[in-house]
């Protein structure tokens, strides 16, 4: 059976063991490596036997060298920002390099209920037995705390506040009491939390202020330069069409680049040379939305183009993620269009395959 998308700990599962090979600092209880061994892992580095480990996070290297300090202290890491800086990725990656495995996650929506944070029961053996420690159903967080590893809770903000409380006790008193049969969950030694959380989606709640004293938070900011921003897709793009065994050309660094240039200035209202203004669109235009639009088009050229990169495989995707609210983007959208990208002669092609959308 062939698995769409394998963890990161099964995906880099050689660099992994490379890093563990070559490292010789102190490795932390229930760690599976060095912190140092941990950045060098995220940041990529070529190790002293020659071995290429690629970058995980394009940045800078000192929010990564915070971001695992913290969790070898008694504070949860929580990292922030906006859609599409990448805190999934970086957060699945270092559970995967702490604790060798990134599968101990909670998901959070507005639908979350305190059951999938704390613990459920199997109403089966509830009933037939009444409470015991048998018929409780463990959660991820119980799962970590138990063998002292890394849990990821994923869009903190999305849990209602009642939810997200829950947490307080697990993160201040590295223990989890089950009132109805009087007995508690205790935390080995590993055990942390990491959590992401955004504050620009509708339906974000705020986390009160007991909760933020219990995270130790990591701003994850938007790539400061194209050159950055065009590595950071390159990457991704590179190893998405290799795990969906897509039959194409990965594009030229000169192709992302001409999105990354509209997306950049979109994003900050102003054009690359500074000379023009432009209305921004009610959406993010993260570099996530970028990938997007690039692996999209990479499928429309594998299975219905040519195998290779046009601008009308990339049109539709870039008009879907810049184009959020019909009316407003709309129209935002189609003054950029015939002010900005219709003026340059380079641009002509995703000119012309835009307004054919």
């Amino acid at each position: 059976m062939s698995i769409i998308r394998n963890n990161a700990e099964q995906q880099f599962a050689e660099e992994l063991e490379e890093i563990k090979k070559q490292d010789i600092n102190p490795v932390p209880a229930n760690w599976s490596m060095s912190p140092q061994a941990v950045v060098t892992y995220l940041m990529g580095e070529k190790l002293k036997n020659g071995f290429e480990v690629s970058p995980k996070y394009i940045g800078d290297r000192r929010l990564m060298e915070i971001a695992v300090a913290t969790l070898t202290t008694d504070r949860a890491l929580l990292l922030y920002g906006i859609p599409g800086t990448g805190k999934s990725w970086v957060s699945e990656h270092i559970a995967a390099a702490v604790s060798g495995d990134s599968t101990l996650l909670i998901q959070g929506t507005a639908g979350t209920s305190e059951e999938a944070i704390r613990y459920g029961w199997n109403y089966a053996k509830l009933l037939a037995d009444g409470p015991s420690k048998e018929a409780i159903v463990e959660t991820p967080l119980i799962r970590g705390m138990q063998t002292g590893k890394c849990v990821r809770i994923e869009e903190l903000t999305r849990m209602s506040a009642d939810v997200q409380d829950t947490l307080i006790t697990v993160l201040s008193e590295k223990m989890l009491p089950v009132p109805e049969l009087d007995i508690q969950y205790q935390a080995v030694r590993g055990f942390n939390v990491i959590a992401t959380a955004n504050n620009r989606d509708k339906g974000v709640n705020e986390l009160s202020s007991a909760l933020k004293r219990r995270f130790n938070t990591v701003i994850l900011p938007t790539p400061k330069t194209a050159a950055e921003e065009i590595d950071i897709v390159k990457t991704r793009v590179s190893s998405l069409a290799k795990n969906l065994e897509l039959p194409v050309q990965i594009p030229a660094v000169t192709e992302i680049a001409r999105i990354v240039k509209i997306f950049r200035e979109l994003r900050h209202g102003v054009t690359e040379d500074g000379k023009m203004k432009v209305k921004s669109p009610t959406g993010t235009m993260s570099t996530a939305e970028v990938i997007s639009v690039v692996n999209s088009g990479l499928a429309l050229a594998a299975h219905f183009g040519s195998g290779e990169l046009k601008a009308n495989d990339i049109a539709s995707g870039l008009v879907g993620a810049i184009v959020k609210d019909p009316i407003q983007d709309d129209v935002i959208w189609k003054e950029y269009l015939e002010t900005v990208v219709k003026t340059r002669e380079e641009y002509r092609d995703i000119y012309r395959a835009c307004k054919e959308q």
